[in-house]
């Protein structure tokens, strides 16, 4: 009887029930890029736990100050109570003699993702770790990506009012907190005010425009000469010969990305103001368009005097991720 009622507080506790009898998963807690870890703490302060962080709190790559890529905390098994099961993102390390990796999602909260990690021993956990992270870090910022375009959706921008947009015939999830700066129907430029940071002032900004496709195998190569083309022409600084241009000295870090099912190159480094003192993170996105025989050129730079801004490179990768070219 005492099991049975603790079941059915349990489930009284996870669910609530709509007027047509159907239960909904109560809604998830937790900041973007966090991850709740559940481990032994013996696990945790051991080597278990040193390749987690190895793995998992590696640092973001184009931001000023080291940021990682997740945060992690940390709880142990016996401590995993109900609020701690509503956190959004999971990984549950556990020892069982059968090893294995899987992925749940919704099962406390919504949304929800929790990974699981499970093995006979610590070696086992670890060569598992070692083997899946790529898999779990990409597991976690899709659906990190995912709830955050999800929000935008709610609220975001009519695509209409843009001649750019229009002109270029894609969509983008743009929320209404951005402001029109510039659309000439070739380029388009919005920016966010940010209250943040000592100064209280900064801005997020978002480039759209295109360029011919001329050849495919050397569009990496010509990715940061661009934009400086880009960013003289466009983005003017204070002062006559000011312009934003790329870090000279900060050599940017080009991946493989894929958006809209597409071909395309993500671009991390730090921009900054030729002649001038104002710098900060961007990330860009250069879609390959065959069928138009153009790319589709996404930019998103922060401007964030004194504090972390992975936060806000993370909301400009989102709204990347969004593009659909029709």
């Amino acid at each position: 009887m005492k099991n049975y009622i603790l079941i059915l507080l349990t489930s009284i506790f996870l669910f609530s029930c709509t007027g047509n009898d159907k239960f909904i998963v109560k809604d998830s807690i937790g900041s973007l890029n966090k991850v709740m870890v559940v481990a032994k703490i013996s696990d945790w302060t051991g080597d278990v736990g040193k390749e987690i962080r190895n793995s998992f709190s590696e640092l973001l790559v184009g931001l000023p100050q080291p940021e990682p890529i997740l945060t992690l905390s940390q709880v142990a098994p016996s401590g995993f109570s109900s609020m701690m099961k509503a956190n959004r993102n999971l990984l549950i390390i556990s020892e069982a003699e059968n090893e294995g990796f899987s992925v749940k999602h919704n099962l406390y909260a919504q949304p929800q993702t929790i990974v699981y990690v499970q093995g006979k021993d610590d070696e086992t956990i670890i060569k598992l770790l070692q083997y899946h992270k790529k898999d779990i870090k990409k597991i976690f910022i899709d659906a990190d990506i995912k709830l955050t375009q999800t929000v935008f959706e709610k609220d975001k921008l009519a695509e209409s009012q843009f001649k750019t947009i229009k002109n270029l015939g894609i969509s983008l999830t743009i929320p209404t907190t951005f402001k029109l700066v510039d659309d000439t129907g070739e380029f388009l430029w919005l920016r966010q005010h940010l209250l943040s940071g000592i100064a209280k002032t900064g801005s997020n900004n978002i480039l759209v425009y295109s360029i011919p496709l001329e050849d495919e195998t050397k569009v990496s190569e010509n990715i940061v000469t661009i934009r400086d083309s880009i960013g003289e022409k466009y983005i003017p600084g204070s002062s006559e010969g000011m312009h934003m241009i790329t870090e000279e000295a900060f050599t940017p870090y080009t991946f493989d990305a894929t958006i809209d099912g597409k071909k395309a190159y993500e671009t991390r480094g730090k921009w900054e103001v030729k002649n001038d003192f104002m710098a900060g993170p961007f990330i860009n996105y250069f879609v390959i368009d065959k069928k138009n025989n153009r790319v589709i050129v996404f930019e998103g730079f922060t401007y964030a005097p004194s504090v972390n801004k992975r936060a806000f490179v993370f909301e400009l990768e989102a709204i990347a991720k969004s593009m659909k070219i029709k």
